[in-house]
């Protein structure tokens, strides 16, 4: 079966039932195809589940492991990603938790003190430049 990669509106569909033909049709589609989610594609949709469907993180967090639980869904690092979200379980902003596990281990430098609060209760290395 050739892996084939999808954009937002396809995930979004997929998780939210807010348009039932799109819904069905992209539910079938990750039924029948394998499956390449790009982490930019899970950065947006984490932000369009809260700014646009007004998810709550634990939603946002419980939609995104079962959507990458699936046998068909595949990613480029599961294991960063499923990092990512466990900080994100923790209080870390998604794209914040994104950018650090990207960030191959170096100190990160950031002026968002809530990130920095929370990345240290997390034992990640994060200081103001």
């Amino acid at each position: 079966m050739e892996i084939v990669a999808v954009d937002t509106t396809v995930v979004i569909r997929f998780l939210v039932d807010d348009t039932p033909s799109e819904a069905k049709r992209a539910r079938a589609f990750f039924e029948t195809h394998r499956i390449h989610l790009a982490e930019s594609v899970l950065l947006e949709t984490e932000w369009v589940l809260r700014a646009v469907y007004a998810f709550s993180p634990t939603e946002i967090s419980l939609a995104l492991r079962s959507l990458l639980r699936l046998s068909t869904v595949s990613v480029d690092d599961r294991a960063a990603v499923m990092q990512v979200l466990d900080w994100f379980d923790q209080g870390l902003d998604f794209a914040d938790a994104l950018h650090y596990v990207r960030s191959t281990g170096l100190e990160f430098k950031t002026f968002d003190k809530k990130f920095i609060s929370k990345g240290l209760k997390n034992g990640l290395r994060l200081s103001v430049p």
